[in-house]
């Protein structure tokens, strides 16, 4: 048995493409998360990027790029190829605190290709890929998954659950919608609390987590042991400071909008240090911006930056007014 490493709250960011870059998660570790997650990455292309980095005399950080300001930080990996999962476990684990297998993405061109949430079907290869893991690394491994593919199958997290404690996987994250759900209707709680009940190891529930109360709710309706929030981070990683101090306190603080202009403007200074798309980073300031009073108009004016320096102009313009 591998222990986990000592996190720092029972608050999480989940990983989410595009979205919890370093700046992002730098930020949110700043906030009080407990664990950050990189963005999925797959096992297939990190074997290619290190052949490539290696003969460059570089290695994997040039490809999935982090800050030590982020530990614990878990890499988060997908891709049921075993050979290249081997290798890619090998590759990452100098460098992460944990690797976390994902079992619950739902988007077509992953689950196509067997990977994803696509395996909650397959238990046989699904222990090959535990075992592969436990075996190959002396970090401890977690999983990321989802209940089911479709309501009629919405029980396969169980299954799964069973076999990954069987194979020595040190930690299991919950997010209770089905595959074919993709973020569409509610996060059924009640399958946390199933996971909970039936496994040993801790479960981080998942899942529309957006607020402070909510978070609480979850914590005491389920059991589960830590909670992981994704869109409720988006724009906002204050939550993790209002989860925390609302769980020990019953209050936290509410932040306006010139604190979230203020904070974009930070993470705007942290993006220099990485190589992340202006594409995301302009996302990033639109949904810094989202749910405040007069966020509407502003966004309007940032959909047409070209540049960090049109961004961080504009932001800056409207925080002195």
């Amino acid at each position: 048995m591998v222990q986990l490493p000592n996190f720092t709250s029972k608050v999480f960011l989940a990983p989410m493409a595009g979205v919890s870059d370093p700046a992002l998660r730098i930020m949110c570790k700043e906030m009080g998360a407990g664990l950050v997650v990189t963005e999925l990455t797959s096992v297939n292309a990190i074997v290619a990027k290190h052949e490539q980095l290696e003969s460059q005399s570089k290695n994997i950080t040039e490809f999935i790029e982090f800050s030590e300001k982020e530990r614990p930080l878990s890499v988060q990996l997908f891709g049921s190829d075993i050979v290249a999962l081997e290798k890619a476990a090998k590759i990452v684990e100098p460098h992460f605190d944990m690797i976390d297998y994902n079992m619950g993405c739902p988007a077509p061109h992953i689950t196509k290709q067997m990977a994803g949430g696509a395996l909650l079907q397959n238990a046989d290869l699904t222990r090959q890929i535990f075992r592969t893991l436990v075996n190959t690394v002396k970090k401890p491994v977690s999983l990321k998954m989802r209940i089911g593919v479709t309501e009629e199958n919405n029980s396969l997290f169980l299954d799964i659950a069973k076999i990954a404690e069987q194979e020595g996987i040190e930690m299991m994250t919950l997010h209770p919608r089905t595959v074919s759900q993709g973020y569409s209707g509610h996060a059924n709680w009640e399958m946390i609390k199933k996971l909970k009940q039936n496994v040993s190891v801790p479960v981080v529930g998942n899942g529309d987590i957006t607020s402070p109360e909510i978070a609480k709710k979850v914590l005491d309706y389920t059991g589960c042991d830590y909670l992981m929030v994704g869109r409720g981070a988006m724009g906002n990683p204050f939550i993790f400071e209002q989860i925390n101090d609302y769980l020990e306190n019953g209050v936290y603080k509410k932040y306006t909008l010139t604190d979230r202009l203020e904070a974009f403007v930070k993470y705007l200074e942290l993006t220099e240090k990485y190589n992340i798309r202006f594409a995301n980073i302009k996302q990033q300031a639109i949904r810094f911006t989202k749910g405040t009073v007069g966020g509407a108009q502003l966004r309007n004016r940032l959909s047409t930056a070209t540049n960090t320096d049109d961004l961080k102009g504009l932001l800056l313009q409207k925080v002195t007014v």
